[in-house]
C-alpha cells in the first residue's frame, strides 16, 4: 500500500472510531437520563400518594384485601395481598345446616324402593320353596256301577278317596331347586344394598364437587369482569384499543355463562341424589364434606382380585350353578313313577237269591303305576345337563368380565389419583407462587395489572382441574369398593331371571365419573 493510501486509510479509521465512541457516550447519557427521570417520577408519585389518600380505592383483583400497612401507592398502583382459591366456601356460606353423607344414607335405607323390592323377593322365594315341598292333596269322589231302575233296582253306589304317593324323593329335590332360588334372592338383596350405598355415596360426592366447581367458576367470572373493566380503563387512557376491550368482554360473558351452567349442573346432581335416596321432593341444599381428605386408598392389583373373587356377581354365578345341578337332579328323578292309590266304599243294592235283602256295603281298593317305557324324560334331562354346563362356564365368564371392566375403572382411578396428587403437591403450589410474585411485582410497578389478572385466572382454572381430578378419585374409588355396582335405582333381579347372559346388570359397564359438561383434565 502506498504512503498516501496508508495515510487516507488511517484517517478514515480514526474517524470511524471517533464516531463509535460518540455513539456509546450518547447511549450512556440517555440511560442515565432515563434512570434519573424514573427516580424523579417515583418520588413525585409517592408525594401524590401522600396528598391523595383517596386514590387507594383503585381497582384490585376480586377477593384481594389490602392490609393497612400496605396501603401506599406508586402512582395509582395499589399494593395488594393475593387471595388463593380454597375448598369449602359453599359450606361456610350456607344459610342452614349442611346435609351430611350419614343423613342421606339413612334416608336411602328407609325410602329407596329397590331395597323393599329385594326384601319382598326373598319372602316370595321362600314361599315358593315351601310350596315345592308340599305333598299333593288327596281326591274325594262319588262312584256308581251297574245302576238300574224300575222294578229290578240294584246297582252299586258309593264314594272313594284317591291319593298320589310321590316317589324317588322328587319333593326333596324340588325343595333344593327353590332353596337355591331363595339363596339367590338373599344374595340379590345383599347386592342391592351395596348398589344403593355406592350410588348414594357417588351422587353425594358429585353434589359436593359441583358445589366447589360453582364457587371456582363464579370467581373466574369475577376475574374476567375485572379484566374487562381494566381494559376499558386502559382504552380511555390510550393504552388499549377497542379490539382488546371486546376480547375481554367476550371472555367475561363466557365465564358468566359457564357459572350459570354450573348452577344448572349442581341442580341436576342434587336431583340425582334425591332420586337415589327416594325423596325427590327435597329442596336444594348444601352438602357437607371434604374432597381433599379421606378419599379411597386402593391397591390396583388387589382391587381387581377382590372384585373378581368376592363380587356378588361371582356369588350369584356360583349359586346359579348349584341351582342348575339341583334342577338336573330333579329332572333325573322325574321318570320314577308315582303311585296312585284309591280306596272307598260302595253300597250294593242287588238282592241275594236266598234272602230278600240287598247285599249291602262293599269295599273297593285300587293302585296304579305309570310304566316309563316311551317317555323317560330324556329331553328334559339333556336340556338340564346343558344348562348345568352353561352355568359352570358362566362362573368363569363372570370372573373374566369383572376383571375386564374393573381394569378400566382402576385405570381411571389411578390416573385421577396421580393428577390429584400432582396438582396438590406441584402444579397448584407453583401457580400460587407465580401469582404471588406477579402481585409483588405489580406493587413495585414491575408488572402490569392485566398480567396479575391473567395469573389469577390460570390459578383458578387449575383449581377447577384439581376438583375434577378429586371427583375422579372419589367416584372411581367408590365404584371399585362397591364391586362396580353403581345404579341405586335398578330393580333387583328375580332368581328365575338371573340366568340372562349373566344378568349384565350385575356386572355393569362403569358409569360416568364426571359431572355433565366436565371432563377429567389431561396432563
Amino acid at each position: 500500500m502506498s504512503g498516501e493510501k496508508r495515510k487516507n486509510y488511517t484517517e478514515t479509521t480514526e474517524d470511524s472510531e471517533g464516531t463509535e465512541n460518540m455513539r456509546m457516550t450518547m447511549k450512556l447519557a440517555l440511560k442515565f437520563c432515563a434512570g434519573f427521570l424514573s427516580g424523579v417520577t417515583t418520588l413525585c408519585a409517592a408525594g401524590r400518594a401522600q396528598e391523595k389518600p383517596a386514590q387507594q380505592d383503585a381497582k384490585m383483583p376480586p377477593g384481594m384485601a389490602m392490609p393497612e400497612h400496605m396501603q401506599h401507592h406508586h402512582g395509582d398502583v395499589p399494593l395488594v395481598a393475593p387471595v388463593y382459591p380454597r375448598m369449602g366456601r359453599a359450606q361456610e356460606n350456607s344459610g342452614g345446616q349442611p346435609v351430611t353423607l350419614e343423613q342421606v344414607e339413612k334416608m336411602a335405607g328407609e325410602t329407596n324402593p329397590t331395597l323393599r323390592q329385594a326384601e319382598a323377593e326373598i319372602r316370595a322365594a321362600k314361599a315358593r320353596q315351601q310350596q315345592a315341598g308340599l305333598y299333593p292333596n288327596p281326591s274325594v269322589g262319588y262312584t256308581g256301577d251297574e245302576i238300574r231302575g224300575g222294578s229290578v233296582g240294584g246297582g252299586k253306589q258309593g264314594f272313594f278317596v284317591q291319593q298320589t304317593i310321590v316317589t324317588g324323593g322328587k319333593l326333596g329335590k324340588s325343595r333344593e331347586v327353590f332353596g337355591a332360588e331363595a339363596k339367590l334372592a338373599e344374595i340379590e338383596a345383599q347386592e342391592q344394598r351395596t348398589r344403593v350405598t355406592t350410588a348414594v355415596k357417588m351422587a353425594f360426592l358429585r353434589v359436593l364437587a359441583a358445589q366447589e366447581w360453582l364457587e371456582a367458576r363464579r370467581d373466574l367470572a369475577k376475574i374476567a369482569e375485572d379484566g374487562a373493566e381494566t381494559q376499558r380503563e386502559l382504552m380511555n387512557t390510550g393504552q388499549a384499543d377497542e379490539s382488546e376491550v371486546l376480547e375481554a368482554e367476550v371472555e367475561a360473558q363466557r365465564m358468566r355463562m359457564a357459572a350459570r351452567m354450573q348452577e344448572n349442573t349442581l341442580r341436576e346432581e342434587w336431583r340425582s341424589l334425591t332420586a337415589v335416596i327416594g325423596q325427590p321432593e327435597l329442596p336444594l341444599a348444601t352438602v357437607a364434606g371434604d374432597l381433599e381428605r379421606g378419599w379411597p386408598e386402593l391397591n390396583e392389583e388387589e382391587a381387581v382380585e377382590t372384585i373378581a373373587k368376592h363380587s356378588p356377581a361371582v356369588a350369584i354365578a356360583q349359586v346359579a350353578t348349584g341351582r342348575a345341578q339341583a334342577v338336573l337332579a330333579r329332572t333325573q328323578r322325574e321318570p320314577i313313577p308315582d303311585i296312585l292309590v284309591r280306596a272307598g266304599m260302595e253300597y250294593n243294592h242287588e238282592t241275594l237269591a236266598s234272602v230278600p235283602f240287598a247285599k249291602g256295603w262293599e269295599g273297593i281298593a285300587e293302585a296304579s303305576v305309570e310304566i316309563p317305557i316311551f317317555n323317560r324324560n330324556q329331553g328334559s334331562i339333556g336340556a338340564a345337563r346343558a344348562d348345568r354346563e352353561r352355568a359352570e362356564q358362566e362362573k368363569m365368564r363372570v370372573a373374566l368380565t369383572l376383571r375386564e371392566r374393573a381394569a378400566t375403572v382402576v385405570d381411571e382411578y389411578a390416573n385421577a389419583k396421580l393428577m390429584a396428587v400432582e396438582y396438590r403437591d406441584e402444579i397448584l403450589p407453583h401457580a400460587k407462587k407465580a401469582y404471588r410474585l406477579l402481585v409483588d411485582k405489580y406493587g413495585l410497578m414491575l408488572a402490569s395489572y392485566p398480567r396479575v389478572l391473567e395469573a389469577q385466572r390460570k390459578l383458578y382454572e387449575l383449581q377447577i382441574d384439581y376438583i375434577a381430578a378429586l371427583e375422579g378419585v372419589w367416584t372411581n374409588g367408590l365404584a371399585l369398593e362397591g364391586y362396580l355396582l353403581t345404579d341405586g335405582l335398578e330393580a333387583p333381579s328375580r332368581p328365575g331371571e338371573v340366568d340372562r347372559p349373566i344378568r349384565e346388570t350385575n356386572v355393569p359397564m362403569p358409569e360416568r365419573s364426571m359431572s355433565p359438561g366436565e371432563a377429567m383434565p389431561r396432563p
